[in-house]
């Protein structure tokens, strides 16, 4: 396997090749660009290029940080005027790393953060650089929400172009189903709104084709009336009570109103003071759930979930939904762990599965590693399976590996095995993966065609061609152009 290098900054700086760009250049750049461009020398540059994955360590030659779409269209010209490799940066929350690159340009979206919420129309529009935490705490001013992820620190773009899971997932659907429009710059430089009703195809495919087809600058969502408090259930059990207890959730969940959305987490008692000293780092089973609705009608629908086995703790109650979107924040910090996530569909929890998960949760190689059963269904199914380019909606189940670890040295164990588990897993999946998990750059090459099928995926070739022939936007689950249409 291939690990970024962590032996240190100096080290890394002394053996970059000879900067590509000539100075007249970068000193035109950085006079007409607003926002500000960092260099290897700068004094925030290293604070800049790093990514929420700690693995990750990489140095590019320029980070542009975008105040706007001029500044957005000035980084692409510059890019191609050097031949610099482009890397789009939303929230740098992507596991694999496709932020940042070494010696090329990094076109920075953080800046541009902001949020306009409409509560009349229920729509909100958000910068490419927000992340969900912003939108969360804006949009619930007035009630209302848009369905984004589990993690607030999350970036809306990247999120939200691969799919988009989150508490509210079998009510409303994905993020990417709750998209109006964008507004989008392509690699030729060009400036569209991609919509039901302009560029259709080009809306299609970023919802659910990843980042493939240009920089989005700007999102429009659909609101829904959500919170102030959400119903949720977290019972947190021995993983001795674990064969069970899985097969208690599967049951409940498999009659369960689109209004819930549940998960079962194999994780561990976390390090923390707040929980007693005797059971730290020991491993649980967790039942976890989320009502999108009126709060008694949800702690009465979820009842059978939460009375499912005899918990060592019970957190379950109303919650405030800008509360429970950050509840995961303080065990996933950016930049202080190593990461590595992979999933797989699952069509059914079959005993044979549920025995190879419940080994796999006893044998995990660090107590920080989580193993996650997402319920799927609901809204998610309900959208037509060629209605976007977000491929899997007819699957129950997700199976995700999120790997969390300190120690560099631990890089290669804990990484091969989260892939063996994957692998043990694939004979009880029908095939595919969500590809905001899919593992770290440069694996298996086929896994993007397997998870969206041919039929999907050569529209896909065929948009990434007519809007970026050259493969300009490479750094993500990338769709190659059709060599031979290019041209013609």
């Amino acid at each position: 396997m291939t690990t970024e290098d962590h032996d240190g900054t100096d080290a890394r700086r002394r053996e970059r090749p000879d900067d590509p760009i000539d100075a007249p250049a970068i000193q035109a750049f950085t006079e007409a660009f607003s926002g500000p461009v960092l260099r290897p020398d700068d004094e925030a540059y290293d604070d800049a290029r790093r990514v929420w994955n700690g693995m990750i360590d990489r140095y590019p030659a320029v980070i542009a940080r975008c105040t706007g779409t001029a500044d957005v269209l000035a980084a692409l010209e510059f890019a191609r005027e050097q031949d610099l490799e482009i890397a789009v940066r939303g929230g740098g929350h992507n596991v694999a790393g496709y932020a940042t690159c070494d010696g090329g340009i990094v076109v920075d979206l953080s800046p541009m953060d902001w949020v306009d919420v409409d509560p009349e129309a229920r729509t909100v529009r958000v910068g490419g650089g927000a992340t969900w935490g912003v939108v969360d705490r804006e949009t619930q001013a007035f009630g209302l929400a848009a369905p984004g992820g589990v993690v607030s620190t999350t970036g809306v773009a990247g999120l939200t172009l691969g799919g988009g899971y989150g508490y509210l997932r079998r009510k409303h659907g994905l993020s990417c189903d709750n998209l109006l429009a964008v507004d989008l710059v392509t690699a030729d430089g060009k400036f569209l709104t991609a919509s039901e009703s302009e560029h259709a195809e080009l809306f299609w495919a970023v919802r659910g084709g990843g980042g493939n087809f240009g920089i989005v600058t700007a999102f429009e969502f659909r609101l829904h009336p959500v919170g102030p408090e959400v119903a949720t259930v977290e019972t947190w059990h021995s993983l001795s009570d674990a064969p069970s207890l899985v097969r208690e959730w599967r049951d409940a969940v498999a009659t369960a109103p689109d209004e819930i959305s549940a998960e079962l987490v194999f994780w561990s008692v976390p390090d923390d003071p707040a929980f007693p000293d005797e059971l730290r780092t020991e491993p649980v089973a967790i039942v976890a759930a989320v009502y999108s609705g009126d709060v008694e009608a949800g702690e009465r629908a979820m009842a059978p979930l939460r009375e499912l086995g005899a918990p060592l703790f019970d957190f379950s109650g109303p919650t405030p939904y800008v509360d429970l979107q950050q509840d995961f924040d303080p065990f996933f910090p950016a930049g202080e762990f190593r990461y590595y996530a992979k999933s797989i569909f699952l069509d059914e929890l079959t005993d044979e599965a549920i025995e190879t998960i419940l080994e796999r949760a006893a044998s995990r190689p660090h107590y920080r590693v989580l193993l996650d059963i997402w319920q799927l269904g609901g809204a998610i199914a309900d959208v037509s399976e060629t209605e976007t380019a977000y491929s899997g909606r007819e699957h129950p189940y997700l199976l995700a590996i999120d790997a969390t670890w300190e120690d560099p040295d631990d890089d290669e164990r804990v990484v091969a095995w989260s892939r063996a588990f994957w692998e043990d897993m694939r004979e009880f999946s029908p095939g595919g993966l969500y590809l905001n998990f899919p593992g770290l750059e440069g694996e298996r090459e086929d896994q993007l065609r397997e998870t969206h099928g041919s039929e999907t995926y050569d529209r896909l070739v065929e948009i990434k061609t007519k809007y970026d022939p050259e493969n300009a936007f490479r750094r993500n689950q990338n769709v190659e152009p059709d060599e031979r249409a290019v041209g013609q």
